[in-house]
């Protein structure tokens, strides 16, 4: 009896610290905040690991060797807290994880994520000038909407993305329309995550910078009926080499989008009312199908654009490319607006491209800046083009 006392009183005892452990850590982790944004712009990092060799911190604010940017080391204190303060940062939209002894992990204090391709993120925001645009204001509010249309060319039903602007609801005038597309590996949900279309134009339309127009975000993965998770049948992992890509399906069917939106949407269907544009395929894709369908759109955007077909055999929809930018040249258009970082690996394409454009005669307005392959420029590019429509 006397040893089954002792046991039972041995494993209260082992419970009660295990329990007491927690509470410490639930305690701790309680009290650390991350990201914090000081009053000078830099930003704390915090993370309770008390049994870790070494945590790095990974964030879009580093510099960067090659895609990857440079980490650094936490430092940790007695506690077993982990953390970092930044230099001031610019006023931007930032994301960033951790490393924990080689185990890539997002803040567990921070629980504002967001998904590129297959990697998720923390975020945070730099208030005080263009991370101002990325933040959601008190200013009136668009709707953003899920939609799905049926697609022939592929035969499939497709799910869009539709942002209205503030008063769409209640108003009776038609708008023109954007149709802004994503890059390699992305979906109809990447401009309006990664990208915070909604914002920037909810802010862009308040203060009277872009007018009143809808947005419309389709899928450019032809072999996709919706972004991961969002599609009938099993969870499939997202990917970025996915069949029927830059093969000419996009360019082919895209008249079936512009039919549904306006088909369901108060939209003024002139030319001088639509406007195409997208960041790297999606620059692809707005390159080939304004030049392919001349008649239809009167502002074209390319962010960061790949210009010519994918390696391997060249479909013949992406032919004779300078007979119909000519044709495009002819029929007239109000804006060809290219922006492109210094350090991106399709600068050089960009540069033979705009090469061709000035031999043919076609005008183009060009904007260069520092930066690579990355969504802070894409997002300043959206924010510049929309001011520039209609």
């Amino acid at each position: 009896m006397k040893a089954i006392i002792k046991s039972a009183a041995t494993i209260i005892a082992l419970v009660a610290s295990i329990n007491l452990s927690a509470q410490e850590s639930l305690w701790n982790q309680a009290e650390l905040q991350s990201p914090i944004v000081n009053e000078d712009n830099t930003v704390s990092f915090q993370i309770f690991a008390p049994k870790a060799q070494e945590v790095l911190l990974i964030g879009t604010w580093m510099p960067r060797e090659d895609w990857a940017p440079e980490p650094v080391s936490l430092q940790r204190d007695s506690n077993g807290v982990w953390s970092h303060t930044t230099k001031a940062l610019a006023s931007d939209l930032y994301t960033y994880h951790y490393m924990v002894d080689g185990l890539r992990l997002c803040d567990p204090l921070n629980p504002y994520v967001v998904r590129d391709v297959s990697s998720v993120f923390n975020y945070l925001i730099v208030p005080g000038g263009q991370g101002d645009l990325y933040a959601v204001q008190d200013v009136p509010h668009g709707s953003l909407s899920y939609r799905w249309y049926s697609s022939p060319g592929t035969q499939q039903e497709r799910r869009l993305t539709i942002y209205t602007p503030a008063g769409y609801e209640t108003s009776t005038q038609s708008y023109p329309v954007l149709y802004l597309l994503h890059g390699m590996g992305g979906d109809e949900t990447a401009w309006t995550t990664l990208g915070r279309t909604v914002e920037i134009m909810d802010i862009l339309i308040a203060r009277g910078e872009a007018k009143p127009m809808i947005v419309v975000m389709p899928n450019g993965n032809m072999s996709q009926q919706a972004a991961p998770g969002s599609a009938p049948g099993v969870l499939s992992a997202p990917g970025m080499d996915l069949p029927l890509t830059m093969e000419g399906t996009m360019e082919t069917t895209f008249p079936e989008i512009i039919e549904f939106v306006e088909q369901n949407y108060r939209v003024n269907a002139e030319k001088g009312q639509r406007a195409i544009a997208g960041l790297s395929m999606g620059g692809f894709h707005s390159l080939h199908i304004s030049r392919l369908h001349p008649h239809t759109f009167d502002y074209i955007g390319l962010f960061s654009p790949a210009i010519y077909p994918l390696a391997g055999s060249i479909p013949e929809i992406y032919m004779n490319l300078d007979d119909s930018l000519s044709a495009q040249k002819n029929n007239g258009y109000s804006l060809y607006w290219i922006a492109i970082g210094k350090n991106d690996f399709l600068f050089d394409q960009v540069a033979r491209y705009r090469a061709n454009l000035s031999s043919l005669g076609l005008p183009f307005t060009y904007i260069e800046t520092e930066g690579g392959h990355t969504w802070d420029l894409w997002r300043n590019y959206l924010s510049q083009f929309v001011t520039l429509l209609f």
